[in-house]
């Protein structure tokens, strides 16, 4: 798709075309600042396009900013008012002179007809000793003799005219006024409106095209760094598949084994003695970067306790992992189930698996050319084969760094809730490292050995659920965990467990132990580990505030940009 600023660029670029086409076709014009507006189906000439009036409806400014109109026979009216709605012209005549050849403007040539209210009025010739008050008329008037126009309808008194003579009656207009037909405006009209349309299509034209064209781009850039990629992973021996053989290996994607945060996963068959689990990515996945991600990461690794990738399938856009098949499934299974009771897999057997999952993640850290950081150590991701060996699995949200670097840059959180390191949601707690892996598996582990057991009984409320906060304040105190025990030892491996998860759960980054020591601690006795602070003593009173379980969380949050 077209980047964020280039579609802006775009608009901006047509919007200002369309702009400055709207500017060169303006129709609206004045003769001053404050002038009378003038649109169509008038025009000013030298002002405006001819395509915004009609002809013979042409106008134009003088020196003194007024706005004239040209009769015929050389006639020029100011046009003191315009009433668009009804049609009419308000005018005075420059010359301030009565013109008798004004009725010979209304024609079916013309199309300015002169609708007028006539007053009668009576001339009189008058010597120029008369001393009336009455106003002349100046154009009329001699040197010798005053004209004077008195109103028919008004009365007057005969000594004002005693020394005048009548010369006529005339009936004349006090105000001129104006109208027009409507002219066929459509021809007019077209040009502007066929332009602009014409405009908004060739800009949209022009948009849709270089979208599909950038998108088109965009993928086959994409796919030609994908397939580089996997040119480069062909030495680390990954076989790849096409989507027909995956639909052949599923028997067409038919046996559903779960959901995950970036596809469906399904099981399958290499032959029929070789059982594997395929991831297909969702088409939502970002531009298939979960894909590369995961692929990155996973051609790189090779350890008992991290899940063996077998091949991949870029076909076109179609993108898809295919895994080792476990047949135990996750770890979830077995310490968040309803039945807990016919499913326990007994405390050495969960001490086997955090070891597993300890020293898997201490590959991760240490064991590779550059430092894997998981991101989402949960239950799980972590998957149990026919003994139960832990693998660790989906690197979607892992990130590659270099191992001279005591903190990555990060833009915001990933990962699951419940089991995110605090530094991730907040830098106020330190910088992003492989510290986050090791507060995740510490949440894990104190899953694990809260499992058995998910209510404090000693609460007051019955609701209140059982947490590392709970486990501490008991060891704190010296209590038996109120576990569920089976064989003799199961009491130390609790309490071994719940040391050490509490340990990797500490608030400080600072705090917690490296990866490499958290294999020792649990390879060692249990009855040498130092009881650790309270994780949460900075954070939160005793007991009942740690009252949601971190297997009670299992919100995805969306993977995030690097700033690497």
């Amino acid at each position: 798709m077209i980047r964020g600023s280039t579609k802006k660029a775009i608009c901006l670029f047509y919007f200002m075309f369309i702009a400055e086409l709207g500017v060169s076709l303006n129709c609206t014009g004045s003769c001053g600042n404050h002038g009378l507006e003038i649109r169509f189906p008038f025009w000013i000439k030298d002002r405006q396009p001819e395509q915004c009036g009609y002809s013979g409806f042409d106008l134009s400014c003088n020196e003194m900013g007024d706005i004239v109109l040209e009769l015929p026979a050389a006639v020029k009216l100011y046009i003191d008012k315009i009433d668009y709605k009804n049609q009419v012209i308000y005018a005075s005549d420059p010359q301030g002179c009565l013109r008798s050849h004004h009725s010979d403007f209304n024609s079916s040539v013309f199309h300015i007809q002169f609708k007028m209210s006539k007053d009668n009025f009576t001339i009189f010739n008058c010597s120029l000793n008369n001393a009336t008050s009455r106003p002349k008329i100046p154009c009329l008037s001699t040197p010798h003799y005053d004209v004077l126009a008195v109103d028919s309808e008004q009365s007057i008194d005969d000594n004002e005219l005693l020394s005048c003579t009548k010369m006529y009656d005339l009936p004349v207009q006090r105000d001129i006024r104006l109208s027009w037909s409507n002219p066929k405006c459509a021809r007019k009209r077209n040009l502007p409106i066929g332009v602009t349309t014409g405009s908004i299509f060739f800009g949209v034209l022009v948009i849709a095209v270089y979208q599909i064209y950038s998108f088109r781009k965009s993928e086959e850039e994409y796919q030609a760094k994908v397939e580089r990629f996997l040119d480069d992973c062909r030495a680390m021996n990954p076989t790849r598949y096409s989507h027909a053989d995956l639909k052949k290996m599923t028997n067409q994607f038919r046996d559903e084994l779960g959901q995950g945060a970036y596809g469906t996963v399904f099981k399958g068959k290499l032959t029929s003695e070789i059982p594997v689990a395929v991831k297909v990515l969702s088409n939502s996945s970002e531009k298939g970067e979960e894909f590369v991600n995961e692929m990155a990461t996973m051609a790189r690794i090779h350890h008992v306790n991290v899940v063996r990738l077998i091949g991949f399938c870029a076909d076109g856009f179609r993108r898809a992992l295919v895994y080792e098949y476990l047949p135990n499934d996750s770890l979830q299974k077995f310490i968040s189930s309803a039945n807990a009771k016919n499913v326990f897999l007994g405390w050495e057997r969960l001490h086997h698996i955090a070891l597993g999952v300890a020293k898997g993640i201490e590959y991760l850290h240490q064991g590779c050319d550059q430092t894997i950081l998981h991101f989402d150590i949960k239950p799980h991701n972590i998957l149990l084969d026919n003994d139960f060996n832990p693998k660790i699995a989906d690197f979607g949200l892992a990130k590659l760094c270099s191992k001279y670097k005591s903190a990555i840059s990060m833009t915001t959180a990933r990962g699951t809730v419940g089991y995110i390191a605090p530094e991730v949601f907040s830098r106020n707690f330190g910088n992003v490292s492989y510290k986050a892996d090791v507060y995740s598996f510490g949440m894990l582990v104190l899953e694990m050995v809260g499992g058995r057991k998910n209510v404090d009984e000693t609460a007051e409320n019955g609701d209140q659920v059982y947490f590392p906060e709970w486990i501490y304040n008991l060891l704190e105190e010296g209590e038996d965990l109120r576990l569920h025990m089976e064989e003799e030892g199961d009491a130390e491996i609790a309490k071994k467990l719940a040391i050490v998860g509490l340990w990797c759960i500490q608030w400080n980054p600072v705090d917690r132990p490296s990866m490499k020591i958290v294999v020792q601690m649990l390879e060692g006795e249990g009855d040498n580990l130092t009881k650790p602070p309270n994780p949460l003593s900075s954070t939160a009173p005793k007991r009942k505030t740690a009252s949601i379980a971190g297997r009670r969380l299992h919100q995805e949050l969306a993977a995030i940009s690097e700033t690497e």
